[in-house]
């Protein structure tokens, strides 16, 4: 999954490999929920297309462009098949229309309606502003695994609820393409960890996913999640990345993570667009 990943990467794909790293480690006992599959090309070991499925009945995929008309129709009738309830979706980027021509061609419709639609922001990290921190407050790294219980609490703070522990961030930091050194956090006064922005770089590419980033409840309204994100995205560019990109949701309720990545030097690259089909009640 990760080299059909990293092979298909542009800054309109749907998936970078950071995000699978990220999203398939940091839950631990989900996997019954994730049925998931690939397909090769005719006579070759090549993976041209995987397909993750969320039950009960959203579908993540990537399938190599030249192999779409073929591989494609596959991909979605297993789904069917796995998907355990009758309201199926799936995504793709706007950029991406071999895989809006796949839906569409297979009776899915598009949903203009969507409240978890993502918008995807590109930095070309030319300019990067320097962070500014409370007076007491400091930039760096994490240390290992010591540091873990405070991390995941950073993070559980930020995204409550959150089903994120200190043993699935281990296996999150097991997961290729993970590097300590771009997983960053602001340290308060008093020892706490406060913010975090974590980095995944794409050698193949030179471009890193910023996924995710998050400020302790406790710290907000401090600039905190600007002066972490400014931090590792320094330390992406020391390292060799040539580009960033962060996805986000946008929405009048939750409009700050866009002004803050714009802030940052993001600019608006693409979005996704939602597809959606009903099926049949299935038999038990």
């Amino acid at each position: 999954m990760q080299r059909l990943t990293a092979r298909m990467w542009r800054p309109e794909s749907s998936w970078h490999v950071g995000d699978l790293a990220w999203g398939r480690n940091m839950h631990i006992g989900r996997e019954p929920e994730w049925p998931t599959a690939y397909w090769t090309a005719d006579g070759a070991d090549e993976i041209v297309a995987w397909a993750w499925g969320r039950l009960p009945g959203h579908l993540d995929l990537a399938i190599d462009p030249a192999h779409a008309t073929q591989v494609g129709p596959e991909v979605l009738a297993w789904f069917e098949s796995v998907a355990t309830g009758t309201d199926l979706s799936t995504y793709a980027m706007a950029a991406e229309p071999y895989m809006i021509e796949l839906f569409e061609g297979a009776g899915y419709r598009l949903q203009s309606d969507d409240p978890h639609g993502m918008n995807r922001y590109l930095h070309d990290l030319a300019i990067i502003a320097d962070p500014m921190l409370p007076t007491g407050f400091t930039a760096r790294p994490i240390n290992g695994p010591d540091d873990v219980p405070a991390r995941v609490e950073v993070h559980r703070s930020a995204f409550a609820p959150s089903r994120v522990t200190p043993e699935s961030y281990a296996n999150v930091m097991a997961a290729p393409p993970y590097r300590m050194d771009l997983d960053w956090v602001v340290q308060a006064p008093d020892g706490r960890l406060a913010a975090n922005c974590l980095i995944w770089l794409d050698e193949s590419s030179g471009c890193g996913l910023v996924e995710p980033v998050g400020t302790h409840a406790d710290f907000r309204r401090l600039g905190l999640s600007r002066a972490v994100c400014l931090a590792a995205l320094r330390a992406l560019r020391d390292l060799g990345g040539t580009s960033a990109v962060v996805n986000s949701y946008e929405t009048p309720e939750n409009s700050g993570p866009a002004a803050l990545y714009r802030g940052l030097g993001f600019r608006d690259r693409t979005h996704t667009v939602l597809y959606v089909k009903s099926i049949a009640e299935k038999s038990a």
